[in-house]
């Protein structure tokens, strides 16, 4: 059995939508925590790397809040540490207001990696604080003083890199203690052109058109957009699955960008790769938004009933399995056999829906017993996409 960690947790509705409220005791926080707390001197987080920046870590900081915590009588941290958890270890159970942790275990083969326990939780915001529970051979020693010490959490789960890089920049200007020069450039950049907040965009564009066939289905911060009741996919998925149509180093494009220097023009082999570059280079953001409104048309068209039942349990087809699935299948076999070498020409309707005639599957086939929950599931239906395995032999088997 993997190990799990339940923490008691209420809902909070914002501006930006929904997120969690909890507390821990610091043991469990420096258990699940990579905010590179036990690397703090030695690597950004990926927030700083995002954003192009790098914020120095204080040693001195680190020894003073270590000594605060230990010995000041009215010891206090008021505000919350941020984190951001991959929606695949969280479940949030509203009615009990339990909130449960676990690890993530990826199927071989799977691209979407593992994630062991004590890389659940990323800190975004808090990472001095955690680091003064721990000695300076980075192993947790606050236990031993026998003190009580619960830590008050600010959650998001399922938010994309886009999505934490603005609340780090957001919390950031709200830091007294944090040259005010530099966290005005950092809400600057977390607003910047790069291939994650173009993917971003697009995602907010298809979720927000009316006649989308992902009209508000895609949750902005993992949990359910206020107002709305089923929401099949998270922002992160849509983005990690977009962003490889753009760009094999998001990163350096971005930083490229900052500098005020232009992206090389593509060779040949980076656009069979990356087909969708010569769009983000060109700023045409609504060009890549109707090409996958058109494809997600052609999957809406061919299975009508599955794909609007985004309310029934078990129905894989509007799920985020079956949505990697579909982008994978559009990045690798889909669109450079329909454009050839015109990258960014437009498909329309038709010419996508000529990529799902060979599939039998009815729209009462897309259940957990054809394909199983996981990255598993998510192979399955790949292949059935692409002809590995017919839909009578997924049936029969």
């Amino acid at each position: 059995m993997p190990k799990t960690l339940t923490l008691p947790a209420i809902k909070i509705v914002q501006p930006i939508g929904e997120f969690l409220i909890s507390s821990i005791e610091p043991n469990d926080l420096v258990d699940i925590s990579y905010s590179d707390v036990r690397r703090l001197a030695d690597e950004m987080r990926d927030v700083e790397r995002y954003l192009g920046i790098q914020r120095p870590i204080s040693r001195t900081r680190i020894r003073a809040i270590r000594e605060y915590v230990r010995n000041a009588p009215d010891a206090t941290f008021p505000t919350a540490i941020i984190l951001a958890i991959d929606e695949r270890c969280a479940e949030y159970d509203e009615e009990s207001g339990k909130l449960t942790l676990y690890p993530y275990e990826a199927e071989d083969g799977a691209d979407d990696g593992s994630i062991e326990y004590s890389r659940i939780a990323k800190v975004l915001d808090g990472q001095h604080r955690i680091a003064g529970f721990m000695d300076e051979d980075n192993n947790y020693t606050f236990e031993a003083l026998e003190r009580t010490f619960q830590l008050n959490l600010a959650i998001l789960i399922g938010a994309d890199i886009s999505e934490q890089a603005s609340v780090f920049a957001t919390v950031n200007l709200a830091q007294t203690k944090v040259n005010r020069s530099l966290v005005y450039d950092l809400t600057d950049l977390a607003n910047a052109p790069s291939p994650y907040k173009a993917s971003h965009n697009v995602a907010v564009a298809l979720d927000g058109a009316k006649k989308s066939p992902l009209f508000e289905r895609i949750k902005r911060l993992g949990v359910a957009t206020p107002g709305r009741q089923y929401e099949p996919l998270t922002q992160a998925t849509f983005v990690e699955s977009l962003v490889k149509f753009i760009s094999h180093e998001p990163q350096k494009d971005r930083n490229l960008l900052l500098d005020g220097k232009k992206i090389p023009k593509p060779s040949e082999q980076e656009l069979q790769k990356c087909p969708f570059r010569n769009l983000f280079r060109e700023g045409k953001e609504e060009d890549i938004s109707v090409i996958l409104y058109n494809y997600f048309k052609a999957v809406e068209n061919k299975w009508p009933k599955a794909w609007g039942a985004i309310h029934v349990k078990g129905n894989l087809l509007p799920r985020s399995n079956a949505f990697k699935a579909f982008m994978k299948y559009l990045l690798e076999d889909v669109y450079l056999d329909i454009v050839k070498n015109d990258y960014g020409k437009i498909p329309n309707i038709a010419q996508f829906s000529g990529y799902f005639t060979h599939i039998s599957l009815t729209d009462k086939d897309f259940t957990t017993k054809n394909f199983v929950p996981g990255s598993g599931g998510q192979s399955t239906f790949y292949k059935l996409l692409t002809n590995e395995i017919s839909g009578k032999d997924l049936i029969a088997g």
